[in-house]
């Protein structure tokens, strides 16, 4: 199913062109608007609605668009040729096997994509801007822990404060 042509538009449609043209179709194909008509023409309108409102759920968000336009130019490549073929970065498109449930066609994705798409997400990037801010206090923290040490103990490593503490310990359990 051609979304752009389901709302009568080009595919340089503007998002304002695309709002008007889905409020055109649904109100002139709304199922309460046909309540009334007979079931052949109630249904056929409840499933011309339910075509709009598909096309138009994808046709206004724009990373949806975005990914309905590249599927559907692949897949129009794919349909002239009528064979499978590769396309570069990890793409493949095999007409007779690439069909989802609706029956379009749709190009597999290599993992490398998946993984390149994953990191490039707003998710990702701001759980990595949230580990190097924890990781970086931390350091701050051993640094400062550090530095203080050494203020209140010039001289004197750890380690060495350790073992007085240490003998004077067991001198202490001794008497």
């Amino acid at each position: 199913m051609d979304y752009y042509k389901v709302l009568g538009l080009s595919r340089d449609a503007s998002k304002d062109e695309i709002k008007e043209a889905f409020r055109n179709i649904a109100k002139k194909f709304h199922p309460d608007k046909h309540s009334a008509s007979p079931k052949s023409v109630r249904d056929g309108a409840t499933v011309r609605f339910k075509q709009a409102s598909e096309a138009y759920e994808v046709l206004v968000d724009d990373h949806k668009r975005a990914d309905y336009n590249f599927r559907s130019n692949f897949s129009n490549q794919g349909a002239r040729t009528g064979s499978g073929y590769g396309y570069g970065y990890g793409y493949t498109y095999d007409s007779r096997k690439n069909s989802d449930y609706y029956g379009s066609k749709k190009a597999t994705v290599s993992r490398f994509q998946i993984a390149l798409g994953y990191i490039n997400s707003r998710a990702f990037l701001l759980n990595v801007a949230f580990a190097g801010a924890i990781l970086s206090g931390l350091a701050v923290v051993e640094i400062g822990r550090d530095a203080i040490w050494k203020m209140q103990n010039p001289g004197k490593s750890f380690e060495e404060a350790m073992e007085s503490i240490q003998k004077t310990k067991t001198v202490k359990e001794k008497e």
